[in-house]
Formats: C-alpha cells, sequence, structure tokens
C-alpha cells in the first residue's frame, strides 16, 4: 500500500473532525476540557498528525456529536495503511529474533559452573519480578500532604501495566537492568503476560548509555543498532527505525543516567526530549540510580516513576532457590543458606539485591556452607573466589600466558577503578585501560615479566571476572559496586583523603565514601570523617546529605575515636527523630543503618512517632518491620495510620500478622493486593476502607462488614459497570471516588450518604447528586459540563464544599450564593472574580474558608466577609505581605499558611500584629517566618517544629 494511503485517511479523519467543531461552535479549550483530553492530543487528532486512539475518537465523538463508527473507519483505514512493509516486516522478525538470542542470557557474577557458559543464566530463570514502588497521591490536597503521598508497591507486570513512559529507579545491583533485558526479550517473542499485552506489539530497542555516551552525539533512531554493536545495523531496512517510531510501535530502554557523567546528564535529558517530541507515541522505559538524578527530573514528560524496592524476604528465598537449581547445587547448600539468611540479620540486610544474593549464594556453596560477615568481609572473600580460588580449585593453569596472585590483580583493578571514579566514567576506552595498566608495571616487576599490558589487560578481563568487555574497544566493570570498592581503596592507599571529601556531594563517590571508611586505618578514618563533618558544616547547600552520609559511614567503621563519633552523632542531631514526612524520606535515603538510629516510641511527640515510622517504612525489610512492632501500642490516631499506610510495603500476610492485628481499628485501611484483601476478615479495621486497583464489587461486598462499614473509598478501578452495589452496604455515609474507568455516577441515587468525594477526569452528568437527600460535604475535583455553580445539579443545602482545580477551571463560581447553609469552602480558582466573591458575603453561616494558589494581593480589593473566623492559604503568592487578610477577614480568629509549593517561602506576619481577634496562626513549610516576636509564643505553630 502506497504512502499516500495513510496521509489521505488521516487528511480526512482530520478535516471531519475540524469541521464538526465548526459545527459545534467549539474552541480548542472548550473542545479539551470537554472531552477530558490534552492539548496535544487532541491538535494531533484535529491536524491530522498521527492516528489517534480509539479512546480518543470516542470522546472527541461524544463531544462533537459526530458518528463515531464513521471516524473509527477511518482511523482504521489510517492504522492499516501505516502497518509494516513487506520487506519491514521480514527484517523485524529477523530483529526479533536477534533481540531474544542476543539477550535472553544474563551474565551473574559468582555463578561458576563447570562449563564453558557457566558465568552465564538463562534469562527465564534468572528473571525474577521484583517489587517496584510509585508515589501516587493528588499533591494539591492538603490531607495527602500532611500524610505524604501513599507508596504503592506492586510487582513489575502490575507495576508497569498501562505505562507508556516510564523511569525506575534502583540501587547498585537492584535488577534494572535485567528488568529491561525482561522487557526486550518478551516484547521480542510477543508472548507477554496478560497485564503488558501492548509489548506484543512493539519492537525493542536496548539503549545501554554507558555505550553511547562514549560517542561525540547521543544517537537518532537510524542508528541505533549500529552504536549499539547490533551486527544487523546495516542490514534495516532505509527508514526502518523511523517508521516503527512513528508508528507508536516502539518499545525504547534506555539503560543507566547514573553512568553519564554528571556534567552530561543534562544533555542526555535533551536528547530524550527530542526523542519524544519526534515520536510522542512510542514506549519508554529509562533506568537510573536514585540519587543520580532529582526527583521529577523528567518533568513535564509524562513519565511515571518507580523504585525497584529492596528485594523481601520471599523474593530472596526464591532467587536462592533458583540459583541453586540453576548451579546444580546440592539442596541442602540451599536450605543452609536459607537458614542463614533468616537468622543472620546482617546477612539479611545485605541480602537485598539479586547481586548480592548471587554473590552468597556462589560464596556460600564455594566454602561449602560458611559465610563471611559485613559487607566488607563479603566483598573480600568474593575478591578471593572470583580473582584466584575458583581457577586454582578447577586446575586452570594460565591460558593467557598470565599468572597473578590476589594482591597483585587487586594493586591493576585498583587503578583501573580510580581512574574511572575521578573521570566520572562508567567505562573507559580500551587504549585507556591499556595505558593505566602499562603505567603500573614498572612497579609491579613480577607482573611486567610475564607480559605487556596488552596480555595482562587481556588476562583481567577474561579471568578475573570483574571486567568485561561491553564492545569491542571498551572495558568496564560487571559492576559498579565493586569499581566503587576498589576505587575506595585506591584513594585511602594514596591519601587522597581531601579528594574523597571534596567530591563527597556527588552521588556517584557515595559507596566510595563509605567504602573508604571502611578500608581507612582508625587514624585515616578519624580524618576523614573529621573532614567529612567540617565540610557539612561550611557547605549549607549540601550540608544534610554531607552529615547523613558520615552517619550512614558509621556502619563500616568498625574502630573510630569517640569524639569523631560524637561529632558526626552531633551534627545529625538535629534531623533525629525525624519531625516530618521530608525528614522521614531523607533518613531513609541513607539505607537500613538508620533503622538502628531511631528512637521511640517512649519520649517521643506524637509528629516525631508518626515520622519515625514513616522512615521505617520507606527503608522497608525485617529489621524495619522489627522496629515498627513497637509501634503497635501507641494510641496516637496519626501513628496509627502511618502503620496502616506501610502496609503496601511489605508482605501482606506478614504485615497483617505482625502490625495490623494488634491495632485498634480506628484508622482506613487500604487495599491493592489481592493478599492484603484476604487478609481484611482478620482485622479490625471495618469501618473505614479504601480499595485501589482492579477489585471487583463482588470482592468487596465480601470482605466488607454491611453493619460497620462507615466509609468507603475506590480509586484506579477498571472493573466498575455501576455503583448498585452499594446497595449492600447500607451503613456506608462517607464515599471517595477517585479516577475510576466509570464516569457514569446515576447509580448513586437515593443512597444515603452525608460525604461524597469525587476526583474523576471528567464527569458529563452529576444530576444523581441531587437524588442525595442527607449529603452535606461534597468534595469535586473534575471536568464538568456545567458553566457555573448556578446551573450545577447539586443539593442547596451542603454545608462543606470543595471545588479543585478540574472543577474550577470549567465551571465558574457564579451563583454560589445559592448554598446558604454553606460552613465551609475551599476554591482552587488562581483568580477569584469580584463577582464571585462578593456573592460569599451573602452566606451568613460561611466560617471556615480555604484558597489554594491565590494571589492574596488580590484580596485587597475584595468586599470583606466578617462572618469568616478560619482560613487556610495553600501555596499562596505574597508579593505584598498579609495585609489584604486582615482587611478581607476582620474577625478572623485561626490561620493557616501552607507554603510547601509555593512561589515564596517567606512569610511575613507583621501585617497581622494589630489583627486583636487573631488567636492562632499555623505556618507549614515556610524556610523563614518573620514578624515572630510580635506574638506570644502560645500564638503561632510552625510546622514541622523548629529545633533548638
Amino acid at each position: 500500500m502506497g504512502t499516500s494511503e495513510p496521509l489521505a485517511a488521516l487528511d480526512e479523519l482530520g478535516a471531519l473532525l475540524r469541521r464538526l467543531r465548526a459545527e459545534r461552535r467549539l474552541s480548542m479549550v472548550k473542545l479539551e476540557r470537554l472531552s477530558g483530553l490534552g492539548h496535544t492530543t487532541v491538535s494531533q487528532a484535529l491536524n491530522g498528525r498521527k492516528v489517534p486512539s480509539e479512546e480518543t475518537l470516542t470522546l472527541l465523538a461524544k463531544v462533537l456529536r459526530g458518528d463515531v463508527d464513521a471516524l473509527l473507519s477511518l482511523r482504521a483505514r489510517a492504522a492499516a495503511a501505516l502497518g509494516p512493509s513487506d520487506e519491514d516486516g521480514a527484517f523485524e522478525k529477523r530483529y526479533r529474533d536477534y533481540v531474544i538470542d542476543r539477550h535472553s542470557r544474563l551474565t551473574v557474577v559468582g555463578l561458576d559452573l563447570d562449563r564453558p557458559d557457566g558465568a552465564c543464566w538463562p534469562l527465564d530463570a534468572a528473571y525474577l519480578s521484583l517489587e517496584l514502588a510509585a508515589q501516587r497521591g493528588h499533591s494539591d490536597v492538603e490531607w495527602l500532604k500532611d500524610h505524604g503521598p501513599s507508596l504503592t508497591v506492586e510487582r513489575a507486570e502490575q507495576a508497569l501495566s498501562g505505562q507508556r513512559r516510564t523511569m525506575v529507579r534502583g540501587l547498585a545491583g537492584s535488577g534494572k537492568t535485567t528488568l529491561l533485558q525482561w522487557l526486550a526479550v518478551t516484547a521480542a517473542r510477543q508472548s507477554p503476560p496478560e497485564e503488558l499485552a501492548h509489548l506484543g506489539d512493539l519492537i525493542p530497542f536496548v539503549l545501554p548509555l554507558r555505550t553511547l555516551d562514549r560517542k561525540s552525539q547521543l544517537p537518532d533512531p537510524a542508528r541505533f543498532l549500529e552504536t549499539t554493536g547490533s551486527m544487523l545495523a546495516a542490514a534495516q531496512p532505509p527508514g526502518w527505525a523511523d517508521r516503527v517510531l512513528r508508528a507508536g510501535r516502539g518499545l525504547v530502554l534506555v539503560d543507566g543516567i547514573d553512568e553519564v557523567p554528571k556534567q552530561r546528564r543534562e544533555h542526555t535529558r535533551e536528547w530524550l526530549r527530542e526523542l519524544l517530541a519526534a515520536y510522542p507515541d512510542t514506549h519508554y522505559a529509562v533506568t537510573t540510580r536514585p540519587s543520580a538524578v532529582p526527583e521529577r527530573w523528567l518533568e513535564g514528560l509524562d513519565f511515571t516513576e518507580l523504585t525497584v524496592r529492596p528485594m523481601n524476604r520471599r523474593d530472596v528465598m526464591v532467587f536462592i532457590s533458583r540459583w541453586h537449581a540453576a548451579a546444580g547445587a546440592p539442596p541442602e547448600l540451599r536450605e543452609s543458606l536459607k537458614d542463614a539468611v533468616r537468622g543472620q540479620r546482617d546477612l539479611a540486610q545485605l541480602a537485598t539485591t539479586p547481586l548480592m544474593c548471587a554473590l552468597m549464594c556462589a560464596l556460600h556453596r564455594d566454602r561449602r556452607g560458611h559465610l563471611p560477615h559485613g559487607r566488607l568481609e563479603l566483598y573480600e572473600a568474593a575478591l578471593s573466589m572470583l580473582l584466584v580460588r575458583r581457577d586454582y580449585e578447577r586446575d586452570i593453569g594460565a591460558p593467557e600466558g598470565i599468572r597473578l596472585n590476589r594482591h597483585q590483580a587487586v594493586q591493576l583493578l585498583q587503578r583501573l577503578a580510580y581512574w574511572l571514579i575521578r573521570n566520572g566514567q562508567a567505562e573507559m576506552e580500551e587504549d585507556t585501560a591499556l595505558a593505566v595498566v602499562e603505567e603500573a608495571l614498572p612497579s609491579m616487576p613480577a607482573v611486567s615479566q610475564q607480559g605487556d599490558a596488552a596480555q595482562v589487560l587481556g588476562h583481567l578481563v577474561s579471568r578475573c571476572g570483574l571486567l568485561r568487555r561491553p564492545t569491542a574497544d571498551t572495558i568496564d566493570f560487571v559492576h559498579r559496586t565493586f569499581q566503587d570498592y576498589l576505587g575506595a581503596k585506591a584513594a585511602v592507599e594514596a591519601r587522597d583523603l581531601g579528594l574523597l571529601v571534596r567530591h563527597a556531594h556527588d552521588d556517584q563517590w557515595e559507596d566510595v565514601l563509605r567504602m573508604a571508611v571502611a578500608h581507612a586505618r582508625p587514624a585515616e578514618r578519624a580524618t576523614l570523617l573529621r573532614r567529612l563533618v567540617a565540610r557539612g558544616d561550611k557547605a549549607a547547600k549540601h550540608r544534610t546529605r554531607l552529615h547523613l552520609l558520615a552517619m550512614a559511614c558509621l556502619e563500616q567503621a568498625t574502630e573510630l575515636d569517640p569524639q569523631v563519633r560524637e561529632a558526626v552523632e552531633s551534627r545529625v542531631a538535629g534531623v533525629l527523630p525525624p519531625r516530618s514526612y521530608e525528614e522521614a524520606k531523607r533518613l531513609a535515603s541513607v539505607g537500613p543503618v538508620i533503622l538502628d538510629l531511631l528512637p521511640g516510641p517512649d519520649g517521643l511527640e506524637e509528629d516525631e512517632a508518626m515520622a519515625v515510622v514513616q522512615t521505617a517504612v520507606r527503608v522497608g525489610g525485617d529489621a524495619a518491620l522489627t522496629l515498627l512492632k513497637r509501634y503497635r501500642d501507641c494510641s496516637d490516631l496519626a501513628v496509627e495510620s502511618a502503620l496502616v499506610d506501610g502496609w503496601e510495603a511489605f508482605d501482606a500476610q506478614e504485615y497483617a500478622e505482625e502490625i495490623l492485628r494488634h491495632l485498634p481499628g480506628k484508622s482506613r485501611i487500604t487495599v491493592s493486593r489481592g493478599t492484603e484483601l484476604r487478609e481484611l476478615p482478620n482485622l479490625l479495621h471495618k469501618s473505614s476502607m479504601s480499595f485501589t486497583g482492579a477489585i471487583s464489587p463482588e470482592e468487596i461486598v465480601s470482605v466488607a462488614d454491611p453493619d460497620r462499614l462507615l466509609s468507603l473509598g475506590i480509586s484506579g478501578n477498571p472493573l466498575l459497570s455501576d455503583f448498585t452495589f452499594l446497595g449492600n452496604l447500607p451503613k456506608v455515609r462517607k464515599l471517595t471516588l477517585v479516577n475510576n474507568r466509570k464516569q457514569d455516577i446515576s447509580s448513586l441515587a437515593g443512597l444515603r450518604l452525608t460525604d461524597l468525594l469525587l476526583w474523576q477526569s471528567h464527569l458529563p452528568d452529576v444530576s444523581s447528586l441531587m437524588d442525595l437527600p442527607e449529603l452535606t460535604h461534597l468534595d469535586l475535583d473534575a471536568c464538568l459540563p456545567y458553566p457555573d455553580l448556578a446551573s450545577l445539579p447539586v443539593p442547596s443545602h451542603l454545608r462543606k464544599l470543595y471545588l479543585w482545580e478540574e472543577t474550577c477551571h470549567s465551571t465558574a463560581l457564579d451563583g454560589i450564593s445559592r448554598f446558604t447553609c454553606l460552613e465551609y469552602l475551599s476554591l482552587a480558582a488562581a483568580i477569584i472574580s469580584e463577582t464571585s466573591w462578593s456573592e460569599l458575603t451573602s452566606i451568613p453561616r460561611l466560617t471556615g474558608m480555604q484558597i489554594l494558589d491565590q494571589n492574596l494581593a488580590l484580596l485587597a480589593r475584595r468586599p470583606p466577609l466578617p462572618q469568616v473566623t478560619d482560613l487556610t492559604v495553600n501555596n499562596p503568592e505574597i508579593h505584598r505581605g498579609l495585609a489584604p487578610v486582615t482587611g478581607v477577614f476582620p474577625r478572623l480568629r485561626s490561620l493557616r499558611i501552607i507554603c510547601r509549593d509555593a512561589m515564596v517561602d517567606t512569610v511575613d506576619l507583621t501585617a497581622l500584629s494589630d489583627a486583636r481577634s487573631l488567636q492562632s496562626i499555623v505556618i507549614t513549610d515556610a524556610e523563614e517566618v518573620i514578624g515572630l516576636d510580635l506574638f506570644p509564643p502560645e500564638a503561632v505553630t510552625l510546622r514541622p517544629r523548629p529545633r533548638r
């Protein structure tokens, strides 16, 4: 079929959509709002730039009142015409076979089988579906902010389901690269699991950045195969990659943002932006270390950020079983190792990544059931096995004519590792590696007598098990962990303590610092930590990170001057115990070592106890679970809520048995997994439940107690056809519906609801709300087809009304005066018109208000609201101080100012000092507060609480 056919079909489809829009006299903005679609999606559909999805056309047809069958028919013609040609199809079959062959085996350090390919595992046996975590939540909503974003933890297949653009963060050796290999092979085989059915139609491109970044310019799609060393590069049809990506049939897998030098990461991001702009419909997955790039590094590009969770105990047991099966090891060794990991905390802490698990398995078998203790000893034992003992015990001589003892091999590897660290690179040109080795040989006569630099380097690559050639002319370490370990040893031996401290703020040097403390002698260790603390004292920008890093290094300091230890601990006293979710998140980034430093619950304030629980939940693991047990008897509801929220971060059954069954059951419990669903009948949380994801109405009803369930939440559910099942839960008075596929809420009519929260992308009809006679609290965040509040079909006797961004953008506030019983109003309108504001003066019971993203200077021109006594301003724009607040709210008694995402971080209270009625001020997340001395100490509360 000619290339003109898809263009003609797309042109015809776009022309028809434009004509329908003209007939309906809809602006683009109005069309986007009514359809619930983004600007780019609507623009591309109307201009014939790409084949729109069936869902997009269906929504547009509904708004434009067009013939949906005719539109879908045109779409089918265009899509069929854009399918691959015969030449493309033949190449794609060959390419899929190539991807399967190239990526279906995984190199696992320490897997030492008596066969030539013994260092490799079949991917089918090696791949373990790990857990990925995503932060969910409505970032503009206050109650979610107080508790922090919720952490949704799912297996990789579920977490990646339906995702077009994903960034996967994970620690070294956590399985990020293996995940991309599995995605590539799964797509190439065209046999994905049900959750990832869309992969079967995609063509994978695996792009390791450590290889690509060596080039002068990151490649365009035509050079993807060439720059990754594919032998099929010359065989691809001209323009093939462009056609695949343009049609949305590509799966671009970009591995290792962290392996790009820091100064070139911005260039890498721009390259990604270019790819996304040129090929918006293809699928992308990007991996990185957690600290390599900041959160929301790809903000604005619609990437979902997922984090590889540490392997839980069940994952570790599965991994051990698979490893021993693949290695042909005796069952008694397998069970012995499982017992050791279960019973020894140090081993359990180390066995959190596939890399470390593989090393433990190999060392355990190699040592006939005995393991070393501690991270440093484990690495040293691994080096002993990989560098010397493996060849020696298998009676392998010197096939390259070179024989190195452990000390000689380590000295050379240290130099290579340290060169990579100093130069901020993940791999080096072979010529550079040869120069590094050649420079070392004159001081190592026992080695230089055996061969030249090329022979010695060849031996290291082929025999030591720590180096590899990712391409024909480059060298790198099989894993960054060994590079950091050996580089740190070289830095300590070279007495480069100052260099280590100067780079301590750089995430790529973090493990190097930790290992340097472990390698150093006591005096060197003390000097290194003193300098690290001193730099943190001086560098305000990096202070928290440097002091927390020093604290993390204490784990490696087996012998240390007590005064130095005290100096380190005194610096972190300012964040221990944590008092907010943000502090908890920073502490959790230190890793499991922080669990030994977290206090309580005795002697802690409520905010501290809650933040300690949040820290432990984010760290996860058996040790965290042990700490959380101490908090089971806390009476504070906030602490109980934090414990309940932690369920999804642990094994459902174990967490229910150890934590949830011991709680009083006063807080809402959220269920997102089948394992959690099965545990519900054994828990006390019967009055307030929330269900997230694909949980059927029948399952909800089966676990809910109809005589006790008062509050119900349902979010992200694709299985709902209607809400008639709520008739089986007659006591429910509070209902929360968030981002469910079902937009029709007509079946809610007649329910005895008092509180209703509706956050949907689009609600075509809310007239059923008029049939909720007991409704007093309504919370709306949805695009509505009503011009103003006067025409909004909701009961006028509401006492609380929350209108969030989507609602305020689609529906004017005119007519708000009809709600004469209103006692509390929350508005997310950036600008509230003078007409709408004037209507508020006629609502006599309106004593509480919340306004979001408001320029407070505009309030100066608004009529006063003397009936309002309690006010919250969320993310305010404070350009001229708070004087307008006292003018508009002359009888204000309490004021809350939340600056978490505000454009300013300084609050000046001076203008409020004469407000005689004002009794309480609460300020959240302000960097600076001016005028505190003008108020009694009990009148102003700062959150988080300042540290004295």
